[in-house]
């Protein structure tokens, strides 16, 4: 770093019971009292410089053999008061980044003008701010950092302002242009010399070669330096965002789900409580939110996520929350399951995720296309009418879907597949109502959901989770699942799934069935009556099914089971044991509508002759077909 020497004669200045003095033949005639030190030294060499000491001489009265002068309001201390003494004396003085503030700062407050003698102390340090100091990278970055202790005299003298300017500068300017002074970062410090000379010819041109060093100022400081450097227009905002996040990664805190806010970072005592801790932090993580660049991908899913659940944890504002939550909803996409799970603190309820906040991004994600709705509306029956949905609501489905754009749509399949994977972790919170649940579920779009392996999993998970769960409230979880889009695979498991009301044991068995023995090859083609029912369902026989969705760890205890279920008999058995079980219900257990659900359930599925023989002539084409091979 650069520093400057002023004049020439050795230092003579020593310590005899607490007071400073000068070694001279002349008597010393004047004393200053600058917070509680005391310093006995000579009028003639001060006041010829320090235009305020000729006042306060002249004001304050004279002792027999010393006049007393006061400077109890000092900046910079008795360092830099000694400084200015040394310089009026001629003793040689070192100025350099860190401490030629303290040194500005303390010959104003002497008014150690031009005025008062021909290169003075304000002169020359302004000489040498103005050369050296601005022009070196390091050396501008130290000097803004010292002007923390000063804050109103470093502003009143454009100290701070002068540094931002000059940062800024060398960071719209290539990296081949600017002078690191130091180095231009920790990562290349070991490879440099004092001077630079070499850090000149191997200094690589990293575009985000600042990020780093700027990160060692404070937050208010950080923030205007970072306004000066987004103002210049010139800044890739993902260069921007990058050095967001390591700012962030440097002084936000380790934060744990019960609030508690580690001091490691951002205190600067030991006696500040966790309320001013936290306070400190919040405005910190506020700072930063207020900072991001508006483009979008210019910070990560990730990052945004992660100051989310800063946000959550330290009770920043609404506003800076749902600024968070409408950036994430806009590049969604890009998110994992883990970082969704974001903790919540809410004393209202329970739950261990934040699930409304996910809500919240999710509609600010579907908001962005502001596209038409791709789905016919759900009305009571929805269930039923996906069950029965015409050809006409399948070719509106298809218009509508058509109208987004490609990027969009494949935006949304992947959205699909990580709301998928949150229900399959919120499912085991056992506080988490059913009606989040199911409004996390219904937020994606039908058409989004190219199965629903996935689905069935995060309700297999809430069925095992909540087994208080009654009958009417495990229908209307599972009104949420289309069995016509599960594969082999998870429709044998759901066929023998106890937790799983009667008509989706019912759909399961008969989809399950019906393609398995078009895609066996055991049978050429299918009865007309089954084919037809089967077109009236929007089903495909010749169509293989689909492959089980691996895009979700399941664990041990959550992974399907098909053993049994290769035989006809298993699934007739379960059939039966699901039929006496509907049987049971009360009969006085009805459905909003007035409508008894033993009656529309088997208006629904027509149990008492028409499946039951559909089902028995087809397991018997099977197995006819088994025994000729």
């Amino acid at each position: 770093m650069k520093f400057m020497k002023l004049g020439s004669r050795p230092d003579t200045f020593y310590t005899t019971e607490a007071v400073r003095s000068v070694s001279s033949e002349v008597s010393s005639d004047l004393i200053i009292q600058v917070k509680g030190s005391r310093y006995l030294l000579h009028k003639f060499p001060l006041l010829s410089k320090c235009l305020r000491l000729q006042r306060l001489s002249s004001e304050s009265p004279e002792s027999s053999q010393h006049q007393m002068v006061q400077l109890a309001d000092f900046p910079g201390g008795v360092e830099a008061f000694e400084l200015c003494a040394k310089f009026c004396y001629g003793i040689t003085i070192t100025v350099s980044a860190y401490n030629i503030v303290a040194a500005r700062c303390a010959a104003e407050y002497l008014q150690m003008t031009e005025d008062v003698e021909k290169g003075n102390l304000i002169y020359k340090l302004e000489v040498f701010f103005n050369s050296c100091i601005l022009h070196g990278w390091k050396d501008s970055i130290v000097t803004l950092q010292s002007t923390k202790a000063y804050p109103m005299w470093s502003e009143d003298l454009t100290i701070t302002s002068r540094c931002i300017e000059a940062i800024a500068l060398k960071v719209l300017s290539h990296p081949s242009k600017v002078s690191l002074s130091h180095s231009y970062s920790r990562r290349g410090r070991d490879d440099m010399s004092c001077n630079g000379a070499e850090s000149m010819r191997h200094k690589p041109e990293s575009k985000g070669w600042w990020g780093e060093d700027i990160a060692e100022l404070g937050i208010d400081l950080y923030w205007r330096t970072m306004i000066a450097i987004k103002s210049g227009g010139k800044t890739p905002s993902h260069l921007l965002g990058d050095a967001l996040k390591i700012y962030a990664s440097r002084w936000l805190p380790n934060i744990s789900r019960d609030g508690f806010v580690s001091k490691q970072a951002g205190s600067d005592s030991d006696s500040e409580t966790t309320c001013e801790v936290t306070s400190k932090h919040r405005l910190l993580l506020e700072s930063i939110i207020s900072l991001l660049p508006v483009e979008k991908g210019a910070v990560s899913s990730s990052f945004l996520l992660k100051l989310l659940k800063a946000a959550n944890i330290l009770n920043a504002s609404s506003s800076s929350k749902m600024e968070l939550a409408r950036r994430v909803g806009l590049q969604l996409e890009e998110a994992r399951v883990s970082d969704l799970l974001i903790p919540s603190l809410s004393h209202s309820n329970d739950t261990l995720y934040d699930v409304d906040m996910v809500m919240i991004i999710l509609e600010q994600f579907l908001l962005q296309g502001q596209s038409p709705p791709t789905s016919p509306p759900r009305s009571k029956l929805g269930f039923e009418r996906r069950r029965s949905r015409s050809a006409e609501n399948i070719d509106f489905e298809f218009q509508e879907s058509r109208r987004s754009s490609s990027a969009s749509h494949s935006s949304k399949l992947k959205v699909a597949k990580i709301v998928d994977g949150y229900l399959q972790e919120i499912a085991r919170d056992m506080n988490l109502p059913l009606s989040k649940f199911i409004a996390i579920a219904e937020a994606i779009p039908d058409f989004a959901r190219l199965d629903h392996d996935d689905l069935y999993r995060a309700i297999d998970i809430y069925l095992k989770a909540h087994p208080d769960l009654n009958k009417s409230e495990r229908k209307r979880l599972c009104r949420i699942l289309d069995c016509k889009k599960l594969s082999m695979e998870a429709c044998m498991h759901a066929a023998q799934n106890e937790l799983l009301p009667l008509r989706v044991v019912v759909q399961v068995l008969f989809f399950e069935q019906a393609r398995a023995a078009m895609a066996g090859g055991k049978v050429t083609e299918l009865p007309s009556n089954l084919k037809a029912l089967l077109a009236t369902q929007g089903i495909d026989p010749s169509r293989p099914p689909a492959p089980l969705s691996t895009t979700t760890t399941i664990p041990a205890e959550d992974q399907w089971s098909v053993s049994g279920l290769k035989s006809p008999k298993s699934r007739m058995s379960t059939l039966r044991m699901k039929l006496a079980e509907d049987d049971d219900l009360d009969d006085n257990d009805m459905h909003p509508d007035g409508i008894n659900r033993n009656s529309r359930l088997k208006a629904l599925c027509a149990l008492p002759t028409r499946p039951k023989r559909m089902f028995s002539k087809l397991w018997s084409i099977n197995r006819s077909a088994s025994e000729k091979n």
